[in-house]
């Protein structure tokens, strides 16, 4: 079909208190893939029950091509070949991000001091970075995380207060770690938390083989308990170790 005649009948919530954002988002899809879009807004409450009702749907916005219902934004999404999130996926993208924004950070704050990205001093700001990073992440809701935590960290389901201190202690680490600061304070502290956390992603990944969510950025995440995981805990370890062999606050 020539891409001029490509045509999408896309049914939205456009209500005055409310425009559904998927709605937008589905119609931005269809005309950057061409399609000129006979834009159908429901209304009132009354219009959207209707519609749901006439076509035996739960959701909207809806999208039909040619005649046939597409579905959904995330099933409108899959038309298009893009990838579109199913109700229990697991993703590391959350985790990747972080890792990738503390490690541009620490390239920036490297370059302002000495004048260059790749210095020593920026390998030891991505780990302190990326703790205090995944710290705020956890932070943003400790009950949340706390109840994820439980399910694998070997102390905390010992003692649960663990579950409560533990981001306060990562960001404690973290923050002591990227000022160079009371290393006798922040290496034991990096030491002790991440080889709990090590140990308990072991046992429960690789010895138990269960499946789990990690609560490395939070406690709303869906990145699956697994090598990222153990990767932020052995960073802290081996940041630790390297502290008490050359403790920044003498460089």
């Amino acid at each position: 079909m020539d891409s001029k005649t490509k045509r999408a009948a896309l049914y939205r919530m456009v209500m005055p208190g409310h425009v559904c954002p998927y709605g937008l988002k589905s119609k931005w899809l269809l005309e950057s893939h061409g399609y000129t879009v006979d834009d159908q807004w429901l209304r009132t409450r009354a219009e959207v029950d209707a519609f749901k009702a006439e076509h035996g749907v739960e959701t909207t916005p809806q999208t039909f091509i040619d005649g046939q219902r597409i579905g959904g934004n995330d099933d409108l999404r899959r038309f298009f070949g893009k990838h579109g999130p199913a109700k229990g996926d697991t993703s590391y993208v959350p985790v990747i991000m972080v890792f990738a924004m503390t490690a541009l950070m620490a390239a920036g704050a490297s370059f302002t001091v000495s004048g260059s990205p790749f210095t020593l001093r920026a390998a030891e700001w991505f780990v302190s970075f990326s703790m205090c990073m995944l710290a705020l992440l956890k932070l943003q809701d400790v009950e949340r995380f706390s109840t994820m935590f439980l399910n694998y960290d070997l102390l905390a389901r010992r003692w649960v207060p663990y579950a409560y201190v533990y981001p306060f202690a990562e960001g404690l680490a973290g923050v002591l770690m990227t000022a160079g600061a009371l290393g006798w304070l922040s290496a034991p502290v990096a030491l002790f938390i991440g080889g709990i956390g090590a140990a308990s992603v072991l046992k429960a990944v690789y010895i138990d083989r269960r499946e789990l969510k990690c609560a490395c950025v939070g406690g709303s995440s869906n990145v699956p308990l697994g090598f990222v995981s153990l990767t932020e805990n052995l960073m802290m370890i081996a940041m630790a170790a390297w502290m008490l062999v050359r403790p920044m606050g003498g460089m």
